[in-house]
């Protein structure tokens, strides 16, 4: 770990400053339109203009940065964002937010697969692993120090958009000033949906409904602890127990999957989920409302790393890296969908709205995951999940998806 740590310090500081000035600004978005007098709808379709930008960044980055090389990608792609952060700062509609979002969302996946790249291809085989730990804390932990910092003291406004633009900025020194050469890249192939269906259609589906539920209680947090008359602080301090509790549970519930059947960590982490809607429906309370969300993030959070593990286990491979292009894919729709369904349920249901929705998806979850545990055995062979993270990260990146051909090809061999 220390070595990894020396090693690669530059480019693990510029992720971290990545997904802080992510996580800080996915929330401040929200706290701060919701004060500008935007209603729901226009929050959610603000928000859901990111996971929208994402679904074509994660297409178009990977061919950009093969074409013009690490350094010109990641300049201006983080050029762009650092500008849309001060656009946000600068303007108060609606429109314009929107349009920078969707900018974000289009240049965030770039930044995160040249950062992974380039920490990929300085990594020795031996210390791939510790790299590879360090880099999955940081997907964690930043997204939740940049909420956290939500609830620091800005009287005028305008210092926190400012903070977002200049991590952003800073991180594009690291790499600068990194003297090692960038990495060669090709971008990697795709494999369709349908095929990826035809192998594990529990990942598909799974996914794509996780993805709505996390982003749905990420987005609406903030919204619906304001409606309960927390403060702003407040509201982004529930948001920050979610992450981090959510985080703590990531790798002792991957340690479990590795060891059964993972459909059935799936169904437990689903009908916890039901569980945690079901409280935060009946407990009008402070602590109904952070202990229901806490258990919501807990069930939901984990989900998509282990159903990507249950997908990589039936794959050949050379499918595992294309595949996972796909499945980041699969789960940037389930985000938009719940970025734009989130935020509305609030007011469904006589203000009951989004924990009976987030309760049906998790119980539709568990069903589905029943159903083809009873359809199909569990592979015999099956390797090791790699925790991820989710919010604000390229979860199921290059990294994630070579260590586990790495690990493939190391068990044929053996």
């Amino acid at each position: 770990m220390k070595r990894a740590l020396l090693e690669n310090w530059a480019l693990f500081a510029a992720m971290m400053m990545l997904m802080v000035a992510n996580g800080l600004l996915a929330t401040l978005l929200t706290i701060r339109g919701a004060g500008l007098g935007f209603s729901d709808l226009t929050i959610s379709l603000m928000q859901g203009a990111y996971p929208l930008g994402a679904l074509i960044g994660t297409i178009v980055a990977p061919r950009l940065i093969e074409k013009v090389g690490h350094i010109r990608a990641f300049s201006a792609l983080a050029s762009l964002v650092s500008i849309a952060a001060i656009i946000h700062l600068l303007t108060g509609d609606p429109f314009s937010w929107s349009a920078m979002r969707f900018l974000g969302g289009f240049c965030y996946p770039g930044l995160y697969v040249i950062t992974e790249s380039w920490l990929n291809a300085k990594s020795e085989n031996k210390i791939r692993a510790q790299v590879l730990s360090v880099y999955l804390v940081i997907q964690l932990v930043g997204p939740a120090l940049g909420t956290a910092m939500v609830g620091l003291p800005d009287t005028s406004g305008n210092l926190l958009f400012a903070v977002v633009s200049i991590l952003i900025s800073l991180s594009i020194v690291p790499l600068l000033l990194s003297n090692n050469k960038a990495p060669d890249y090709e971008a990697p192939d795709r494999m369709p949906v349908k095929r990826l269906w035809i192998v594990s259609p529990m990942a598909v589906m799974g996914i794509v409904l996780m993805g709505v539920t996390i982003s749905a209680w990420y987005i609406s947090i903030p919204l619906y602890a304001l409606g309960q008359g927390f403060s702003p602080a407040r509201a982004s301090g529930t948001l920050v127990i979610a992450l981090t509790i959510a985080a703590v549970v990531q790798y002792p519930l991957g340690w479990l999957s590795d060891r059964t059947d993972r459909r059935l960590i799936v169904i437990g982490l689903a009908l916890s989920g039901v569980v945690g809607s079901a409280w935060l429906w009946v407990d009008p309370t402070d602590i109904g409302l952070i202990g229901g969300f806490a258990l919501i993030a807990v069930a939901t959070s984990p989900v998509y790393g282990i159903l990507v593990a249950h997908a990589n286990d039936q794959l050949k491979s050379s499918q595992i890296v294309p595949a996972s292009g796909t499945m980041v894919f699969l789960l940037n729709v389930g985000l938009l969908m719940g970025t734009l369904l989130g935020p509305n349920s609030i007011s469904w249901f006589n203000g009951g709205g989004l924990p009976i929705v987030l309760g049906a998806i998790c119980g539709f979850v568990a069903i589905w995951a029943i159903a083809r545990r009873i359809r199909e055995d569990a592979p015999e062979d099956t390797g090791e999940m790699q925790g991820m993270g989710v919010i604000g990260a390229a979860s199921g990146g290059v990294m994630q998806a070579e260590a586990w051909v790495e690990a493939a090809e190391d068990d044929k061999a053996d």
